[in-house]
């Protein structure tokens, strides 16, 4: 009974000590006044930093959504690629007015070259290569291989590669058959790439400016091949033309290689 009555008096006693205090405290008398400006500083301090973290995590989660959108923007201005071929050159007027062209939009494309034009016009074909186009074999004198036998067929192919490979120094990887008509055994004899087209703009047959930008914009998808002539003025305005407007719409215009193996 003692010891309850003794822990009674000192809870009491306890309980008194505390309203003292707080009330020293909170009335601001004597060094309670300290007291409670110091617990005050400390409460504010604690609520700053909350604050600044909250604002930190703020900034942050800013940064992440900014990221997130410009990845979502560049994923979405993503180029589709086409590629823009030239037949039957060099041609000595005309190839390069299409160079200059080329050149003058960043353009790079893939030139099929025939042997007897490439044995008239060496600095041109040298000009092609400098200037960064892709190189391709035509055949040397445009005939249909498959009419011919395996010996002339394949002195065609060979022969024009010769012819490149003197003026570049690199032997070109890449066939077009004329008339797109491949020769069932030339598979077996070269080691070549076929190359044929997605949309021909029979640009040499019409000669008509009109006709052929509309062949190829009415027609025109991503990773598309498209076949020109490097011998025509009309070709040369129209794929001036065909490259400005499709640029525009999103497009990258690139040499064969990429569209076939990337």
């Amino acid at each position: 009974m003692k010891k309850k009555n003794f822990w009674k008096r000192c809870l009491m006693f306890d309980l008194i000590c505390i309203c003292l205090v707080s009330g020293i405290i909170f009335s601001g008398v004597g060094k309670g006044k300290k007291i409670k400006q110091e617990l005050i500083s400390v409460i504010q301090m604690q609520e700053s930093k909350k604050e600044t973290s909250a604002q930190s995590q703020g900034d942050t989660s800013d940064t992440e959504d900014e990221t997130a959108k410009e990845l979502s923007e560049n994923e979405s201005k993503e180029k589709k690629k086409i590629a823009l071929t030239f037949d039957d050159g060099p041609n000595e007027k005309y190839t390069p007015e299409m160079l200059n062209a080329l050149k003058e939009r960043n353009v790079k494309a893939t030139f099929f070259l025939l042997g007897e034009e490439v044995e008239k016009y060496p600095e041109i074909v040298k000009q092609i290569y400098e200037e960064g186009h892709l190189i391709g074999n035509h055949s040397y004198k445009h005939e249909q291989l498959s009419k011919l036998s395996m010996e002339q067929a394949c002195n065609q192919v060979n022969r024009t590669n010769e012819l490149i490979h003197n003026i570049t120094g690199i032997y070109p990887a890449y066939l077009r058959p004329p008339f797109g008509d491949w020769h069932e055994q030339l598979d077996c004899e070269m080691n070549m790439v076929e190359v044929l087209w997605d949309v021909d703009t029979l640009d040499w047959s019409s000669q008509n400016h009109a006709k052929i930008v509309n062949k190829v914009l009415k027609n025109i998808q991503e990773n598309d091949i498209i076949l020109m002539h490097d011998g025509y003025e009309t070709s040369v305005t129209a794929a001036v033309e065909i490259i400005d407007t499709l640029q525009k719409q999103g497009y990258e215009f690139v040499t064969v290689d990429e569209i076939l193996f990337e």
